[in-house]
Parts: C-alpha cells; structure tokens; sequence
C-alpha cells in the first residue's frame, strides 16, 4: 500500500522501518539532512512537506507528540490538500478526541476518512510487531487503517466510533499514572518500615501486587527514576484526560488521589506521620 508518514521520532521511526519490511512504499516527512539519510537507510521516500508526504498516498499516519502538533498538520490544508479522494488518515498521536473529531469535519468535505489510533507501548513493542493500537472510526476505514497498522501492531482493538481510541487510551493512562501513583505510596510506606527500595522493587513484581506498573517501575531502579523517563508523556496524556473530564462532567474519584502521587516526585511529599 502506498503509505505517508509524519512524525518519524522515537516511535515513528521504527514504524516505519516495519511499514517498508511489510512491503509497503513508504513517503516520510523528514525535516534535516540527518533524518534523510537515516529513513532513507530504511528504505523509505524521505520528502521536505506534508503536501509530499500526502501525494497519492493511500494511508497517511500521523505520528507527533502533541494535540496541538496533530492539529497544525492537519488542519491547516496542507496534509489534506495533497491527499487524494478516497484516502485515510490514521492518527497515532494521544490527544483529545475533538481534536479527531474536527479533523475529520474537514476531511470529509474531501471524501477523506479518519481513523483515532493512540499506541501503548514503546519502541521495542514496534519492532517485535507487539504495539497495542485502540482504534476509533467506521468499520471500512478501520479495515483500512489495520491493513497498514497490522505491520506493527497486535493487538489492534476497534473499540468503537472516532474519538473512541483517544478515550480508551485517556482512561488507560489515567489509570496506568494512578498505580504508579499507589507504588509509590507502597515504597514510601516500605522506607518507613525500613526496607530500601531497591529491594522492594526486586521483590514485589514476583508476588500478589506483580502487574505492568511495578514492573516498569522495577525496570528503572526507583519510581522517580520511572518517572524522569516517562513523566512527559504521562503529565501530557493526563492533562488532556483532566480536560476531558472536565468537559463531560466525569469525576475521576479515587483515581485523583493516585494521580496526583503517581506523577509528583517522592522527594516532594512530606512523609504520612
């Protein structure tokens, strides 16, 4: 399938060496000399424009960091001006779906479809072809979007309409930062009680509380450590689900408590008496 690409950074870049080693002809939007070597070494099309990245594509993924960023390619005519009737826009990016929403207002006038795709996963996921992708959108389009993702990703869940994948990855994260959240609790309650956390990080993963946050935290070597790799991209995500809720009139309950442990440095809490 002839595919763009935009946002080639430390997820994108791996995505697309998979894209190009499932077959697919890849056109990437790379910004420096550097990158353009370096996707080309992939064995993609690296092109200088959105408007390049989008010539007779089929399926263009967009992969940046912020809400702000999926908006500016995709709202300001250039992307969509040089995609063809009948192509699709996945997008990768965490965000709000309104954000899905309004660039789907715009695509539609152009018969272009949209797809909400937000990852879990890192980099390692992508190259084992494991990342966990939710996505948003009517059945055809996402048949189309898993046809390209699938190069990537398993599982890929089409957990309904657009904007769908950004709420089940808001509420993923949501909860992801609030059992960080609660181990950090459990460390600093284990310090009181003498234990040092290195080895209550060797030690929990292997019992009854073992599960995806203590292990990543187990991972790192302390959850301040944890938190220093991941804290952008959770703090970014959390915000947006803050809005969101906001917006909806949702209460986050128990959850809030836990968030705001999860993601404030320990060193920053005075200790319970």
């Amino acid at each position: 399938m002839r595919v763009g690409f935009v946002g080639a950074g430390r997820m994108g870049r791996p995505m697309v060496a998979q894209l190009v080693a499932a077959g697919h002809t890849v056109r990437v939007l790379a910004r420096s000399d550097r990158a353009h070597a370096e996707l080309a070494a992939l064995g993609a099309t690296p092109v200088n424009s959105a408007i390049k990245v989008a010539q007779a594509a089929e399926v263009v993924l967009v992969c940046v960091f912020t809400d702000e960023q999926v908006r500016e390619i995709c709202l300001d005519g250039t992307l969509l001006g040089g995609l063809p009737r009948g192509a699709l826009i996945v997008l990768h990016t965490t965000g709000s779906p309104e954000t899905a929403d309004a660039v789907a207002a715009r695509a539609r006038d152009r018969g272009i479809g949209v797809v909400d795709a937000p990852v879990s996963g890192g980099p390692h996921d992508i190259a084992a072809g494991t990342l966990t992708v939710f996505l948003g959108g009517a059945e055809s389009d996402v048949a189309t979007a898993e046809a390209v993702v699938g190069a990537y990703a398993d599982p890929m869940l089409h957990v309904g309409a657009l904007g769908s994948g950004q709420r089940v990855k808001l509420v993923n994260n949501i909860l992801f930062a609030a059992q960080i959240g609660l181990v950090a609790e459990a460390v600093r309650v284990g310090t009181q009680l003498g234990l040092p956390e290195s080895a209550l990080l060797a030690a929990l993963p292997h019992a009854s509380s073992g599960g995806r946050a203590i292990s990543s935290v187990s991972a790192r070597g302390s959850v301040d450590e944890f938190r220093s790799t991941v804290g952008e991209f959770l703090r970014k995500d959390i915000a947006v689900a803050h809005d969101l809720a906001a917006t909806l009139g949702a209460d986050l309950g128990l959850l809030g408590p836990a968030l705001q442990a999860g993601l404030a440095p320990i060193a920053s809490r005075a200790p319970t008496a």
